[in-house]
């Protein structure tokens, strides 16, 4: 039962991230992909705040694997940042591949740290 749970979770954020992607990238007016930066950004900040409650709050670990596996693992994306980055350096964007890589790793390192830190007030 919570395999198939964690299948829906896993669904819906799928869902979620292909829609919030359609929205941002709609309204931005450069190749550069704000929409998978956001959507990992903060699928980084609900990893740390689901994590830090089951560390100090004492959230379940069904719910833990639910929403952490499960959602935040369907609403982000590695392969999506992966390709979109190899797309902006092949496109002669280099700088714009760079300022992706080195972005997304520090704002979602700092985005999961606050979430954490969120979970401990």
């Amino acid at each position: 039962m919570r395999t198939l749970v964690v299948a829906v979770a896993a669904g819906a954020g799928a869902v979620t991230r292909y829609l919030l992607d359609q929205i941002v990238q709609h309204r931005a007016t450069s190749q550069f992909p704000y929409g998978t930066l956001l959507i990992n950004v903060t699928g980084s900040l609900l990893l740390g705040l689901v994590l830090g409650l089951s560390a100090h709050h004492g959230f379940s670990s069904d719910a833990t694997v639910v929403v952490g596996t499960g959602f935040a693992g369907g609403y982000t994306t590695l392969s999506t940042w992966a390709w979109e980055t190899l797309a902006l350096a092949e496109s002669g964007a280099r700088l714009q591949a760079v300022v992706n890589v080195v972005g997304s790793v520090v704002l979602g390192l700092l985005a999961a740290a606050t979430g954490f830190g969120l979970a401990l007030l």
